[in-house]
């Protein structure tokens, strides 16, 4: 174990940080949960348009919501503060070769990551409600690149980021048959799931505009 651990931390220093400024304004640009509003508004019409009751749309709601309270909820509530295992930049061992941004190290816990398993477990029920191919890797893009910010900003070892992904896998999946057990089933059309990916493509375009503004116009 001892061995794995320090496995963990070496590969997070080959990871972490660079000297790009224009990288560190796009990691936290990405990074913050705000950012990605506008895709969760796009998931949210396509549920809309799709469903045909009240019942049907709320049950998908619900079941994001339950997505949401099992992957991130119980990690920040139950595991961070049992496991106590120190975020990297608050680790006495590493804490000081962590190239931050801005200074920011996140809290105290980081096993395991909230980012890693909120994302996935959305991702994943998603995926699987709407099941179009393109959707799918939009949406396995998203999480993917929220677990990359946290790397890159020094805030998790991959491990954490595993785990996450581990168990936001097994919450996704879990809700989504739950879910299909009580709602009537549904057919997402491409046109519709188009919304979502070309909002996901957006803001990727803003994030990057965001970051080059800030990185050599200012």
């Amino acid at each position: 174990m001892e061995e794995l651990i320090q496995l963990d931390k070496q590969l997070l220093l080959m990871v972490n940080g660079s000297d790009s400024l224009f990288l560190d304004y796009l990691v936290m640009t990405l990074t913050n949960a705000k950012t990605w509003i506008p895709l969760y508004i796009a998931l949210f019409y396509v549920v809309l348009k799709a469903n045909n009751t009240v019942r049907d749309i709320l049950l998908v709601l619900a079941a994001a919501g339950l997505c949401v309270l099992l992957a991130g909820t119980v990690d920040d509530m139950l595991v961070k503060p049992t496991v106590a295992r120190w975020r990297p930049g608050h680790d006495p061992e590493i804490g000081l070769l962590v190239d931050t941004v801005d200074g920011y190290r996140g809290g105290k816990y980081g096993f395991f990551s909230a980012h890693a398993s909120n994302t996935f477990s959305i991702a994943l029920f998603f995926s699987l409600l709407m099941r179009r191919r393109l959707l799918v890797l939009t949406m396995l893009a998203y999480s993917l690149l929220n677990c990359w910010t946290r790397l890159y900003l020094g805030v998790h070892y991959p491990g954490d980021i595993t785990v996450g992904l581990l168990w936001g896998a097994l919450v996704g999946y879990s809700v989504y048959r739950l879910h299909r057990r009580y709602a009537t089933p549904v057919s997402y059309s491409e046109p519709l799931c188009d919304v979502p990916i070309a909002v996901f493509a957006l803001t990727l375009v803003y994030a990057l505009g965001r970051a080059y503004a800030n990185a050599f116009l200012t």
